[in-house]
């Protein structure tokens, strides 16, 4: 889809990281390698892999040269990530010439997108497996070793994995994803998720709170409710005949303990709720913090998107977070060059970064991806020097925005939570504050997963640096 610049910090977006698993020192008779890619949803997925693989005796592994098994959970937002995954292939082509029994396997997004492509035409993996398709991956690794095609990228209307419970990998303790919900009915008309993930089903809501509860009790004081749109979560309960909203999905899953902090994402401007807000507010471990993509600030921009919200509409629901909860932090996504893209429709998105004043920003320029409704519909008749142009001028503004958010909180107190070391400085711990800033501070006798209470007493462009308070 785009071409990805942010404002980033510490656990922001990650790109290819391979996974350890606290289950090393137990004895498999196969090991499994696996690197991830794009959103969190992918990461969350490949716990729901290992979990699945280790029921079958197939271990994890962070040594690529121990591995019988190497999986490469894809992305296929954007045209770079795909690329990036294509030669991250290749190279583990060459290692298997050198270990002729190795399993080469494509899981997630990209797999469902090329399907056999990836097995018959470029002959780079053994193994294309589908999003909602992880439940066959032993049978199709067993039937790869005997020389067979193994291929399941089936989309299913009800798969959940809800009775799965995940391995949490390359885990701190310290912050876990929860999936709520899988798919996406909403169709923008740049995006390819819903036809590389299906159509939208939630997940039972008792199976997320058991599954919040087991990690609090494990020591995890932070859960991140995931889906591509939470706030369309619907769960209905036939024993009680009752209906479980987000709002109340949330609310439900704070009253484990008000130790544990609840996160969501990501939020579709149509549909977050006064519910939702209100509810934020109710509770003080569900953290202000709330990711609303805009992707355009041009109501023709956000029409041709298929966004169903026009300029005035979001700008009214900004308002209204403001109003319910004052003091909420805001992200966003902001897309640059789309489709017949006016400089005038560009200068609408300044303008709406100006008003809204985002705390952080991806931004992206638009590339074509195949499949998509904007691929059938229109031209892409945006020069590239002119989308790096725009894109350039948006990541300036949001610079500045992001500078001043920071210089906001100086002087003021806020309850960290404490996530891990620093990486400049071994001597400080790093944690975010309610509305997910991060903040540095020394380690003194602190340890992860403690609550600290911090003052801030400067900052940078992405990290507030303060003492604790006495």
């Amino acid at each position: 889809m785009q071409e990805l610049i942010s404002t980033k910090s510490h656990d922001e977006e990650r790109q290819g990281e391979a996974f350890s698993t606290q289950s090393l020192n137990q004895h498999f008779h196969k090991h499994f390698y696996i690197e991830s890619y794009g959103c969190a949803m992918n990461f969350a997925d490949s716990e729901v892999v290992a979990s699945i693989l280790q029921k079958e005796n197939i271990g994890s592994t962070t040594n690529i040269e121990d591995a019988d098994v190497i999986l490469i959970n894809t992305c296929s937002i954007r045209e770079k990530a795909e690329d990036k995954i294509r030669k991250r292939l290749t190279e583990f082509k060459q290692l298997k010439k050198q270990k002729p029994g190795l399993v080469i396997g494509v899981l997630g997004c990209m797999a469902e997108r090329l399907k056999g492509n990836l097995i018959e035409e470029e002959k780079l993996v053994d193994i294309v497996v589908g999003p909602d398709a992880y439940r066959s991956l032993p049978q199709l690794i067993e039937d790869a070793e005997t020389g067979q095609k193994a291929v399941n990228v089936l989309l299913s209307r009800d798969e959940t994995y809800a009775d799965i419970s995940p391995i949490r990998l390359n885990s701190n303790g310290v912050n876990a994803f929860v999936s709520i919900m899988r798919g996406c009915n909403n169709m923008c008309s740049f995006c390819v998720v819903p036809f590389t993930r299906g159509r939208e089903r939630s997940r039972n809501a008792q199976s997320i709170v058991l599954e919040a509860e087991a990690l609090f009790n494990d020591g995890y004081r932070e859960v991140t409710l995931l889906g591509q749109n939470v706030d369309s979560y619907h769960w209905r309960d036939e024993e009680t005949k009752s209906n479980v909203s987000f709002a109340e999905l949330m609310e439900k899953v704070a009253l484990i303990s008000p130790l544990l902090r609840v996160r969501f994402s990501t939020s579709h401007p149509k549909d977050i709720t006064d519910d939702v807000l209100f509810t934020i507010k109710k509770y003080e471990n569900i953290c202000n913090y709330i990711h609303l993509p805009v992707q355009s600030g041009s109501s023709r921009m956000l029409q041709m998107m298929n966004r169903t919200y026009s300029r005035e509409w979001y700008i009214a629901k900004i308002n209204r977070i403001k109003e319910i909860i004052p003091d909420c932090g805001i992200s966003t996504d902001m897309i640059t060059g789309f489709c017949t893209e006016t400089e005038e429709d560009h200068q609408e998105s300044l303008s709406l970064m100006q008003y809204c004043k985002y705390d952080l920003a991806y931004m992206y320029f638009y590339s074509e991806r195949p499949g998509t409704l904007a691929a059938r519909r229109f031209k892409d008749d945006v020069p590239l020097e002119v989308k790096k142009r725009r894109l350039q001028e948006m990541v300036d503004l949001h610079r500045i925005h992001s500078l001043e958010s920071m210089q906001r909180d100086v002087g003021k107190t806020f309850k960290v939570l404490v996530e891990g070391v620093s990486k400049k400085d071994e001597d400080e711990f790093y944690g975010r504050n309610d509305q997910n800033k991060v903040v540095v501070f020394p380690k003194l006798n602190y340890k992860k997963g403690d609550y600290v209470t911090v003052d801030i007493h400067t900052c940078t462009a992405g990290t507030l640096i303060g003492k604790t308070k006495a």
